[in-house]
């Protein structure tokens, strides 16, 4: 096969410019690759952080560990790092290497189609583009869910999901509601419950809370990092290490590891809240890590301030005037705020997209939202989805692991620009296998434990990574040719039931 100059320089669109879009674009050009467009769909780069700017928004993945490892970050203020320091960190890594002059904003992909061997694109402005490779780094966390509640459009006063926070709503002295109490509710009411007149949680599902306590870096604190990459990234090791052997161990079948955390998040609850009839509304009846383990040493304090109130009875509906509960009583309130969280199987949708054949992306997962090794779907040829199915997301930098798949995605490309493959695409054969061998690991993860949450998909599987960080890495470091197709395909493969793909 010969080696033409389109092979050594072929062309890349890569959707999103968040924190994986970034790295991607700055990878891309390393390998020598320059035929690169970036599309974003906002007017700035950021994803999640430029999103999410609701009050207390933070990471809970320790701040030194959450930076890319060769980009180090010596003027975090925070070892939980705020929403909007993060959001300049990734401002100032894009400027700096030159991503940020290369993004067409507001600008989305809304046609991606694979014909005559190349991916055809339309852009919400009405371009079109030919490339080579597609790359979705459009995230997993920014279809914000809204809850399925009679009567939630009647509400009269200020209503708003966290993803789409209202900052033109002064909430002191004002009665609000939260629905929901997952990590992002949990931010928020530390934050608001010392203003708010009145502060009315509703419940359904109680969380583990774990007292991770956060810590403020002082001016000598950062001075000691700054110049020095080295010290940055020992001190991101030394985070990664103890994550790896504490919460990743715990919830991935590491029993000495999950009774310690257990042990310590009951000891939280038993120790912050002395009344027992609040104890127990705050008690989870599942597994400690089933769901994901809110890191907050504040959430106790917040809950049983004077002016906040835990309410657990079901929500019956909306009322003009604020939420009505399933015996009669309504909560009226001035501003309604729903952190009720995002669909996390939509990844790269709306967009319309169809593979070889024609096969649309709906289609392909109308039974099962799969992937080979979260990245390669079989029928896509030259298309990547970053963080896809099954990446090792539980309370681990997503960084760590854009970085991990990145190095995978520029491997494959390299094999394709030395002419080893015709297309990258891997075979549905391989991708059945890879998926037998997460459903054999899941059993051993708490992901099993008894709890609804976002991990799981319609069927209750977690999207989940159910091995080692280590085992994972090992597994994406070089990749397996005999998993993709050599030569192009005749026609596109027959999709498998959900049963033939188990």
């Amino acid at each position: 096969m010969t080696h033409s100059n389109s092979r050594k320089n072929p062309s890349v669109a890569v959707i999103g410019a968040g924190m994986t879009g970034i790295l991607m674009a700055i990878k891309l050009r390393e390998a020598g690759i320059t035929d690169i467009t970036i599309l974003e769909k906002a007017e700035k780069i950021g994803g999640t952080w430029r999103e999410n700017t609701y009050p207390g928004v933070a990471c809970d993945v320790p701040a030194h560990m959450y930076t890319y490892s060769f980009k180090g970050n010596p003027e975090w203020r925070h070892r939980f790092a705020h929403g909007d320091e993060i959001q300049s960190y990734f401002e100032k890594v894009s400027s700096e290497y030159g991503v940020t002059d290369q993004v067409r904003f507001n600008e989305s992909l809304d046609e991606c189609h694979y014909r005559d061997g190349k991916w055809h694109l339309t852009t919400s402005k009405g371009n079109d583009l030919v490339v080579d490779f597609v790359v979705a780094a459009t995230g997993i966390l920014h279809h914000p869910a809204y809850p399925d509640i009679q009567g939630l459009d009647s509400y009269q006063g200020d209503m708003f999901h966290t993803a789409r926070w209202n900052h033109d709503v002064n909430l002191e002295g004002k009665r609000v509601g939260i629905i929901g109490t997952g990590s992002t509710a949990t931010q928020i009411i530390c934050e608001i419950s010392k203003t708010a007149g009145h502060l009315t949680v509703f419940q359904r599902t109680p969380q583990w809370i774990f007292n991770l306590a956060d810590k403020d870096y002082s001016e000598a604190d950062k001075a000691r990092l700054r110049g020095n990459q080295g010290r940055m990234a020992k001190l991101a090791n030394r985070y990664a290490f103890i994550m790896r052997n504490s919460f990743t161990a715990a919830v991935t079948g590491g029993k000495v590891s999950h009774a310690l955390i257990s042990w310590l998040a009951n000891r939280n609850l038993r120790k912050n809240v002395r009344d027992p009839e609040l104890r127990a509304k705050l008690t989870p009846d599942y597994k400690v890590g089933c769901k994901r383990l809110v890191m907050s040493s504040t959430f106790f304090d917040a809950i049983q301030r004077d002016n906040v109130s835990l309410e657990t009875t079901g929500i019956e509906r909306i009322s003009e005037q604020g939420v009505v509960t399933s015996d009669g009583t309504e909560h009226e309130l001035d501003v309604l705020i729903l952190a009720t969280g995002f669909h996390p199987f939509n990844f790269m949708r709306p967009m319309n997209l169809t593979g070889r054949g024609g096969v649309s992306i709906d289609e392909t997962w109308s039974r099962k939202v799969q992937a080979y090794r979260s990245l390669c779907l079989p029928g896509y040829p030259n298309f990547f989805l970053m963080l896809g199915p099954n990446s090792p997301i539980g309370n681990y930098s997503v960084i760590s692991m854009s970085e991990v798949q990145t190095q995978y995605v520029l491997k494959l490309i390299d094999q394709w620009r030395q002419g080893n493959l015709e297309t990258v695409e891997a075979t549905e054969e391989a991708k059945t296998r890879f998926n037998a061998y997460l459903k054999a690991g899941m059993g051993k993860t708490v992901w099993v434990g008894g709890c609804q949450s976002w991990y799981l998909d319609a069927d209750g599987d977690p999207a989940m990574w159910p091995y080692s960080w280590e085992q994972w890495v090992k597994e994406l470091e070089e990749p397996d040719l005999d998993d993709f197709h050599r030569v192009v395909p005749a026609k596109i493969e027959p999709l498998k039931t959900a049963e033939e793909a188990a």
